[in-house]
């Protein structure tokens, strides 16, 4: 999680010329108000992670003070400005005054109310959420590819019918939290609206993407929502040293892009996008979450576009790193569609048909054929 990668992606961004758009607006988060962070966080546990940003102390209890979560200095107020830019999107939405929005420092969905987990110590794509309901807004679904499960996001709104969670990730069997499988479906009149696709490790573009198509877009048109909020760490790349999954930027551009058009399609474009997961800190996330916010402000970057040299040579002279100098990996994006038939033998297909069947029939859809 070192911020160098956020600072990276905004050079990387800046230098493409995405924030140069007319339609294009920048906004410096606040830091969220602790009655904020209550709408979805206990407020005993806000306060621990105040007390431990103060004191330097662990609050073992709360999941503060961990590998995973150390205790630092300005843990709150930085867990909460990033809470606060998800937080403004939706704002920004609700007024009128956007209809995209990106905070690719944003996507801590493993963060619980009551505890730190995975990095993760505020929940912002949860408060943005919580705050599009307590504001009219009728339905929200939740997109996640991380390559990690959504799994504090998810329980957050496991027994609210008005969002549903989709997770498409690594199997909770190779990796952390050891959560997200499909029988993981949500509770009471919720029942359904947790969606969880747990994929083998090795799954590549083809395989993600195929998940991907297989089972989202049909739930979202059942579902009915009037924002797509999503969640895109780009762990799940072949490089990141965290994960076993084997994606390229250009399969994390595609589900960009298709995420993109799901909001077109079902919410009249509305769509807030969160960064996540990401540890190769130079040669994925900074190319990934360009990406992202280029696609957001509709104007998606060639994949054929070389990175820029004032940004490799910030790069180099800054860090010694040989940047990329393509915005791509150079890789043929293809896969087969649910249409082409479901094959037993094959272990992508396995994890699809189980959260079809778990899931399809309680939206009135065929596991088989919708």
């Amino acid at each position: 999680m070192d911020p160098v990668r956020l600072d990276l992606t905004e050079r990387l961004t800046r230098d493409l010329g995405v924030f140069d758009a007319t339609n294009v607006t920048l906004s410096a988060p606040e830091i969220a108000a602790e009655d904020v962070l209550s709408t979805i966080h206990d407020r005993d546990y806000i306060s621990a992670v105040q007390s431990s940003s103060e004191s330097g102390g662990p609050s073992a209890e709360h999941g503060l003070g961990t590998d995973d979560v150390p205790v630092f200095a300005d843990m709150h107020t930085s867990a909460a400005r990033i809470a606060g830019g998800t937080l403004h999107l939706a704002q920004e939405m609700l007024a009128g005054r956007a209809v995209h929005g990106v905070n690719f420092a944003g996507g801590m969905h493993h963060a619980s109310r009551a505890r730190a987990s995975g990095f993760c110590v505020y929940n912002d794509a949860a408060l943005a959420i919580q705050h599009l309901l307590d504001n009219g807004t009728r339905r929200v679904v939740y997109i996640d590819v991380d390559a990690h499960h959504g799994d504090g996001t998810q329980g957050i709104f496991y027994s609210d019918p008005r969002v549903m969670t989709i997770s498409v990730h690594q199997s909770g069997v190779s990796l952390y939290p050891g959560t997200g499988f499909p029988n993981e479906a949500g509770e009471g009149e919720a029942i359904g609206t947790s969606v969880n696709v747990a994929l083998p490790a090795t799954t590549g573009d083809a395989g993600f993407l195929r998940a991907f198509h297989a089972v989202v877009p049909a739930l979202v048109r059942a579902f009915d929502p009037e924002v797509v909020v999503s969640q895109h760490g780009c762990d799940s790349h072949i490089n990141d040293p965290l994960t076993d999954l084997t994606m390229s930027v250009d399969g994390l551009r595609q589900l960009e892009l298709d995420i993109s058009h799901l909001a077109e399609e079902f919410t009249e474009g509305r769509w807030i996008a969160t960064g996540g997961g990401g540890y190769s800190l130079y040669q994925v996330v900074p190319r990934a979450w360009a990406h992202l916010t280029a696609v957001a402000a509709g104007a998606p970057i060639p994949l054929n576009t070389p990175t820029p040299v004032s940004w490799r040579e910030y790069v180099h002279r800054t860090f010694g790193v040989t940047a990329p100098q393509k915005m791509h990996d150079d890789t043929q994006l293809w896969w087969r569609t649910w249409e082409l038939g479901y094959d037993p033998e094959d272990s992508v297909d396995r994890a699809i048909i189980q959260t079809r069947k778990e899931i399809f029939p309680l939206h009135g859809l065929d596991p088989w054929f919708d």
